[in-house]
């Protein structure tokens, strides 16, 4: 099995400050987790290219573009940051960075639908889930999934895609992008209350959204998920599964309060390769949202990947 691993140095220069949990040491982290894993050479690196503004403007309206893009300060001010709200910031390289993390999730998205990979994972960042077609938020800038995946439904020919989110935050901003999009199903679990405060209120009959409550493990986590995603996910057949993969529910991780381990994350991954393997011809695009314990991120990607690669 190939799976395509895409990156790019680019994604390392955005930072919102040394003090912000979202911080270019993640990326580093990983690398050096799937080289002391030996792993790193049974992947197909590839080098993430920019989305153009097209691919950002299916899902993206042309305001928060223009926000991003003309906001960024001068890269003769390397250490200054604008703020888009208060844990949310640019700096000279944002701009750089979000089209490379947006671009990577469109070529994995390519790569996998011409057959030349079986799945891809995505290690890029800013992260995506929060960001709503109209606002940057939660850490996020364009919302990276949901261009991959207006990309595969309008460019591509897709009939049905499925989302799967795993982050301990709810994923407000894909679920405001295709909240009754019949072509879409998403499903989803996260800490609540928590925020950004969203999921519980009404969601969308394309919505499987399980609000869990803080200190819950694995074993609640993979009961609500045999109960709930799986039977959702075989009545929608989806062509094609794109997983908003945020390890930040980990129990080492300060971020959230859930309990989560390496195993766990697995055990997703391995479920729903065989739902892609029942009805998606394997297709699974994977793109990082959040993980900030450093060490507990780099062990669960390298989880992920281990399983996505046929490599345990």
């Amino acid at each position: 099995m190939t799976t395509a691993y895409y990156t790019h140095a680019d994604c390392k220069r955005h930072e919102m400050g040394s003090w912000h949990p979202e911080s270019p040491d993640r990326l580093q982290a990983i690398d050096d987790q799937l080289i002391a894993s030996r792993i790193s050479t049974l992947l197909d690196y590839r080098e993430a290219p920019q989305a153009t503004e097209a691919h950002l403007a299916r899902v993206h309206t042309a305001d928060a573009i223009y926000r991003i893009r003309e906001n960024c300060p001068s890269e003769k001010s390397e250490y200054s940051h604008f703020p888009l709200d208060a844990d949310t910031s640019l700096n000279a390289y944002t701009w750089r960075a979000s089209l490379r993390a947006a671009g990577a999730a469109v070529a994995a998205t390519d790569a996998v639908l011409n057959g030349e990979v079986e799945n891809a994972f995505c290690s890029v960042r800013p992260p995506g889930h929060h960001a709503t077609p109209s606002e940057a938020m939660g850490f996020c800038m364009f919302n990276n999934v949901a261009v991959a995946a207006k990309h595969a439904l309008e460019v591509r020919g897709l009939r049905r895609i499925a989302i799967v989110d795993f982050d301990v935050h709810h994923g407000n901003g894909t679920e405001e992008a295709f909240r009754n999009d019949e072509r879409v199903l998403m499903v989803s679990f996260f800490q609540h209350p928590y925020y950004p405060y969203t999921g519980t209120e009404h969601p969308a009959s394309n919505m499987v959204n399980i609000p869990v409550p803080a200190h819950s493990y694995g074993d609640v986590v993979r009961q609500l998920i045999t109960e709930q995603w799986l039977p959702a996910l075989r009545k929608f057949e989806p062509e094609m599964i794109f997983i908003s993969a945020g390890f930040d529910a980990h129990r080492e991780d300060d971020m959230g309060q859930m309990g989560l381990v390496e195993a766990d994350y697995a055990w997703i991954t391995k479920e729903i390769m065989q739902i892609a393997e029942e009805f998606s011809n394997k297709r699974i695009v994977s793109c990082l949202e959040g993980g900030y314990n450093l060490s507990a991120l780099a062990r669960s990607v390298v989880a992920h990947l281990k399983v996505l690669a046929d490599l345990d």
